[in-house]
């Protein structure tokens, strides 16, 4: 490898909306994520329900033949 062409890693702390908060290496000092494994549904079995209310009716309404 090359020298001087690599970017410095450095300790960073990543933090979920849930709490979740652990350490990893990377060029940012800190990551803030909206959804981690820990609070994940495919990790946890929990379904978390998505305000989607309305939107086919929308596309219905949008694209409707006049």
């Amino acid at each position: 490898m090359k020298e001087g062409i690599h970017p410095d890693y450095k300790e960073a702390k990543i933090q979920c909306v849930c709490g979740e908060a652990f350490a990893i290496r990377s060029t940012r000092p800190a990551i803030h994520v909206d959804i981690c494994s820990k609070c994940h549904p495919f990790y946890t079995g929990k379904q978390k329900m998505v305000d989607a209310e309305g939107r086919v009716q929308k596309f219905k309404r949008k694209y409707a033949k006049k």
